[in-house]
């Protein structure tokens, strides 16, 4: 697989694993996840040749940290040399990953502190089976952390950080559906030599193609403000212009993931996350690694998605508050 750059030292894959939705019991969206189908996935990844693998304590209180170590995908030193984990860590949620993904959003805070981080780090390495992490990231903002007057304040909390200690990559959503660390982000951090990885890649499940509106998905997306009533028919018929593009030679899912991988090939730092619960979703992210787009095919991509035309904001304000990736001066 073609490799990308993170920060100054690290090379991995070009498309990574997310492993929130394999969080067992408490899946992400409501989705109860197959523990036997997860450690399915995660090791036909690494067989593939994707190297990037991210997870977060938080992820099913827990469990999802368990799964990985429980499948012993990482217990071997041959393959835990060629594995780059990726842990977040300080996110304080409920008894119910609902919390995050759930109906009633409620967020318990965040948790940065100096004193707490080896607390949080030794129980990943516990769950994980493992004996370090090669990238350790806080999973949220800290909204006791006034930056807010600053002209650009996602640039400014990256390169205050990468002064104190060098930063390898910053994770943040990236997709046709959210464009917005195109504005700052993306600048700074090439500025700065520092790779990006992209989660969201397919828009919560609406960039697939194969997602439609269903009882069970309005309990678990409903509060996401794009699934919501009188925003979800408009950016479906945006999935439908896609589709057209697609119909040439892929399907709608490869073309979103490859459009995020082109937007990172002339300077190969953007790896794009995909999360996966299936090993034929490995399959599908891999070959989307593989496709070339043209300057044709892009120039056809931004007709049918035109940045700015996806309807409601990513999530709710509460959660919003939280993620420096949405805050500019006077406005988040």
């Amino acid at each position: 697989m073609e490799q990308r750059a993170l920060g100054a030292d690290v090379r991995v894959g070009a498309v990574g694993l997310g492993c929130a939705g394999m969080a067992g019991m408490s899946g992400a969206y409501g989705h109860s996840a197959d523990e036997r189908q997860g450690v399915a996935t995660l090791r036909g990844a690494l067989d593939a040749g994707i190297t990037f693998i991210d997870t977060a304590g938080h992820y099913g209180m827990g469990h999802n940290e368990t799964l990985i170590g429980l499948g012993q995908a990482l217990r071997s030193p041959t393959a835990r040399d060629r594995a780059m984990v990726s842990v977040k860590f300080g996110a304080l949620f409920g008894a119910l990953f609902g919390a995050l993904f759930g109906a009633d959003g409620s967020v318990w805070g965040v948790n940065r502190q100096p004193d707490a981080v080896p607390n949080f780090l030794g129980y990943s390495l516990r769950r994980l089976g493992t004996g370090y992490v090669d990238i350790y990231r806080p999973a949220r903002l800290d909204p006791a952390v006034a930056i807010e007057e600053t002209a650009s304040p996602v640039a400014e909390t990256i390169r205050r950080a990468h002064a104190v200690h060098p930063i390898t990559d910053v994770q943040v959503e990236y997709s046709l559906f959210s464009r917005g660390v195109e504005e700052g982000i993306l600048p700074i951090c090439r500025e700065l030599g520092i790779g990006v990885t992209a989660y969201g890649v397919l828009a919560q499940g609406m960039l697939t193609g194969t997602w439609r509106p269903s009882a069970d998905d309005a309990r678990h997306r409903g509060h996401l403000p794009r699934f919501a009533a009188g925003n979800v028919g408009a950016n479906l018929a945006l999935v439908e212009r896609l589709r057209e593009v697609a119909a040439r030679s892929t399907t709608v899912a490869r073309l979103a993931i490859a459009w995020v991988l082109a937007r990172g090939r002339a300077h190969r730092d953007i790896v794009a996350l995909v999360g996966a619960s299936r090993p034929r979703h490995v399959t599908e992210a891999v070959d989307a690694a593989g496709l070339r787009l043209t300057e044709d095919d892009l120039d056809a991509v931004e007709r049918a998605v035109p940045r700015g035309a996806v309807a409601g904001e990513r999530y709710a304000p509460a959660l919003i508050a939280l993620l420096d990736s949405e805050r500019t001066k006077g406005r988040r």
